[in-house]
């Protein structure tokens, strides 16, 4: 976060001085106080939309129910069923800094409904986004699905990411999964649907 910058004139404002007389005194309460709103209104500028993003997220929570909630605990494939599901664990990965994971399986979920003349452009930019060897958001897949995969992005079908796909998947099942049912962002979740139902 940017430091505060003062000028000297400000300064000896802020610091005060001993010898103040009373009229001075009533000018150096005033500058305390616009101070204090400069201050107030940089500081909602730096931690920017708090406020709607606590709205947001209860408003998330009242479409959810607990059942859903619940259900997710049963297996992956039922939490990435689930939209609100899908962005709970994502912003679990971000915690975890994998959520290259999740991403690279909900593009590898897109890819598929794509049509065959749209394949060749969005098959590149899944490559070099996830699969190759120095992409920004590299998978964690071993040297020859990397290379498998860039066989078949260059002539793309609609399986062409199917293999690395399910290795993210039973990777983030095995790995990422386990650990998010057992995180604060899932149990707290959970009990507040639950207190909230019954009431």
């Amino acid at each position: 976060m940017p430091g505060f910058f003062f000028s000297h004139n400000n300064m000896t404002e802020l610091n005060g001085k001993e010898d103040c007389k009373p009229a001075e005194g009533k000018v150096h309460k005033k500058k305390q106080k616009a101070f204090g709103a400069d201050l107030k209104s940089y500081l909602k500028c730096m931690v920017p939309h708090i406020e709607s993003g606590i709205k947001a997220s209860n408003s998330r929570n009242v479409m959810l129910s607990a059942e859903e909630v619940i259900q997710w605990s049963q297996s992956l494939e039922k939490l990435l069923a689930s939209q609100s599901g899908q962005g709970v664990f994502r912003e679990f990965l971000k915690s975890e800094f994998s959520e290259e994971n999740i991403e690279f399986w909900l593009a590898c979920e897109d890819y598929k409904k794509t049509k065959s003349d749209h394949l060749h452009g969005k098959a590149e930019r899944i490559y070099e986004e996830f699969v190759q060897s120095d992409a920004i958001k590299q998978i964690n897949i071993d040297y020859q699905m990397r290379e498998a995969t860039a066989k078949k992005a260059q002539d793309p079908t609609h399986s062409s990411f199917d293999e690395a796909q399910k290795t993210v998947y039973v990777l983030m099942e095995r790995d990422s999964y386990p650990r998010f049912l057992k995180s604060k962002s899932y149990l707290n979740l959970l009990n507040q649907l639950q207190t909230n139902s019954s009431k």
